[in-house]
């Protein structure tokens, strides 16, 4: 996960578009890679400018830049500390100490105890007299007791509050929260769209075609396969190298993305077998087909590994496992022959 520094274009649009209309609290939901942290952020800018006009935020007023800065006293930042710590958001001086020290490790939810410093927040006067705001991203990493305690304050927030949950886990959230939230589905950019601020972004242009097909048409996904070091000619190489059992192919993967893409290439082979087209891979890169149960038999195991895959026991190992596994799937045809 990375923060962008420019907003893109179809994220202006949709910004625009909400901050003409009423409500104190929005939830943001859709896929990941679509930019819900972004408008989130880009509501937040508006509701707290001090010259904010129909298009959003000024961008040179103090309040923004208190914002570029991450020092807003009137924004609050509801995060699992894993994501503050990757976004740049300071964790309060506490979890940090605590962190520093190795008491223990950053959290991958939001704490009940982040949840109640944001509704104590919510109840204090305004700093700069704008208002506040309470930004909560990923939303569903909330759990139970975590979105209770923020449950009153979001349906009666005090004073002039106002709400931007992000999301793309919506139906992982309680009914209550999301019944207590104007509802928006994140827009998806149009292939024209998406190529132009891949671009802008630095990707080299014969790199985008292919690595929007692999993140599934979503922009910010893209970049984020980009960033990660995967360009057009090792994600058409990966299904082959698969099949062929190269162990070092996913060396250098964290082993969720790693996960992820076995997910879409397994995808596409069940598609392909289907007789239906492949999403993720141009059809000339997938290897010979599987039989159906086969493949059926490895989505099942790789949706029980993404469980656990941002903790395992031994990454080294697991990589191993799942390339071992990967060429199993692929050449079950010729393991079932007689």
């Amino acid at each position: 996960m990375a923060a962008v520094s420019t907003v893109a274009p179809w994220i202006a649009g949709q910004a625009r578009r909400l901050l003409a209309q009423r409500g104190h609290a929005w939830l943001l939901h859709g896929p990941s890679g679509l930019g819900q942290y972004e408008l989130a952020l880009a509501l937040a800018r508006a509701w707290l400018c001090d010259e904010a006009g129909a298009d959003g935020a000024c961008g040179r007023c103090q309040s923004c830049h208190a914002i570029e800065v991450h020092a807003h006293t009137d924004l609050f930042v509801l995060m699992p500390e894993t994501v503050m710590l990757e976004l740049g958001w300071p964790l309060d001086e506490k979890a940090q100490a605590d962190i520093d020290d190795k008491k223990r490790k950053p959290s991958k939810d939001i704490r009940i105890e982040s949840v109640r410093d944001s509704v104590e927040f919510a109840q204090r006067t305004s700093g700069r007299g704008r208002g506040k705001v309470v930004l909560v991203y990923p939303a569903q990493r909330m759990n139970l007791a975590s979105a209770n305690a923020l449950l009153k304050t979001l349906e009666e927030p005090p004073g002039d509050v106002r709400f931007a949950l992000a999301t793309e886990a919506a139906h992982q959230l309680l009914p209550t929260i999301r019944s207590r939230c104007l509802g928006h589905a994140m827009a998806w950019p149009t292939p024209d769209e998406s190529g132009r601020w891949l671009a802008e972004q630095g990707l080299d242009p014969a790199d985008v075609p292919v690595l929007l097909r692999a993140a599934g048409g979503r922009p910010q996904e893209a970049l984020l396969l980009a960033q990660t070091g995967l360009d057009r000619r090792s994600w058409a190489q990966l299904p082959r190298a698969l099949a062929a059992g190269e162990a070092g192919v996913l060396a250098d993967w964290a082993p969720a993305r790693a996960v992820d893409a076995l997910q879409k290439l397994c995808h596409d082979l069940m598609a392909r077998t289907a007789g239906a087209p492949p999403r993720f891979f141009e059809p000339a890169d997938l290897p010979p087909g599987a039989p159906m149960a086969a493949l059926s038999d490895w989505s099942r195991e790789l949706l029980r590994t993404a469980r656990t895959a941002e903790h395992p026991f031994n990454t080294g190992l697991m990589l191993e496992a799942l390339v071992s596994r990967a060429r199993r799937a692929l050449h079950s045809r010729s393991e079932r022959s007689p």
